[in-house]
């Protein structure tokens, strides 16, 4: 993975586990338009390694998951034209097949916020701290975080926090339904990864269809939703391993 002095991006494989990690802890791994197409090539990498069954999101170093953009970085837009047709890093991270998990610590503001609300599944250590600090900078955040806290926790508590810009900790996540799994401080990793061994165990066109037919579910009617659902199962079932696996329960006790 390409490295240079404003931050990198690295993409790790272990077994069948996936890791991107943002790798600038002295900045709080706070993001720069070098590392937005790094995290396009890491997601890349991620859907054409047949190995990467789940991918795991990190911030390296012991105090940040991600704190953003780096504000500095923003000045090398030259107007708001440029500002508009820039590279965006959320639509890769979207566009992954395999499951995607947050694993989160420190800080977690703005542009990593909207990192780990496009991500899957999140697992948030107590130590977390998240904001959508944009508005008190005088603009609001392009990167999915109205799309993704409204879905997940409701418009209020959507409303709530974005029209504020306040800091909110890991329990106050965990409570408006942000959060999946709650961890002690440094466990965060050590629990992601747990998670994501016990999904990469499964098929992975099983777990692929599944993430597909949840998303699914929250842009279509619950008529096409119940099609697509049929359609991706019937895919599974044109897999052989789904049918040695069928084959491996029949008779066996739950």
């Amino acid at each position: 993975m390409t490295t240079d002095t404003d931050g990198a991006v690295r993409f790790d494989l272990t077994g069948n586990i996936a890791e991107i990690v943002l790798d600038r802890p002295a900045k709080h791994n706070a993001l720069t338009p070098a590392m937005y197409r790094q995290i396009a090539t890491c997601c890349a990498e991620t859907n054409e390694t047949a190995a990467a069954h789940v991918v795991i999101f990190r911030g390296a170093g012991d105090r940040a998951f991600c704190a953003g953009s780096d504000i500095a970085a923003l000045d090398g837009y030259e107007d708001f034209w440029a500002w508009r047709n820039r590279f965006d890093y959320i639509p890769p991270i979207l566009s992954l097949r395999k499951p995607a998990i947050a694993a989160v610590k420190g800080w977690a503001l703005g542009g990593g916020l909207e990192i780990a609300l496009a991500c899957d599944l999140r697992v948030v250590a107590t130590s977390a701290v998240f904001a959508a600090p944009e508005v008190q900078l005088g603009w609001n955040g392009a990167g999915g975080a109205a799309q993704h806290m409204t879905r997940l926790c409701g418009q209020g508590q959507a409303l709530k926090y974005l029209l504020t810009g306040d800091r909110f900790d890991a329990e106050e996540a965990t409570r408006i339904g942000m959060v999946e799994y709650l961890t002690d401080p440094g466990a965060e990793l050590t629990k992601a990864r747990e998670v994501a061994q016990q999904i990469a165990n499964h098929a992975p066109h099983a777990t692929q269809a599944v993430k597909a037919a949840v998303r699914g579910a929250m842009d279509l009617t619950l008529e096409q939703g119940l099609r697509n659902e049929n359609e991706l199962m019937s895919l599974c079932f044109a897999k052989a391993e789904q049918a040695k696996l069928r084959a491996d329960k029949t008779g066996n006790e739950p």
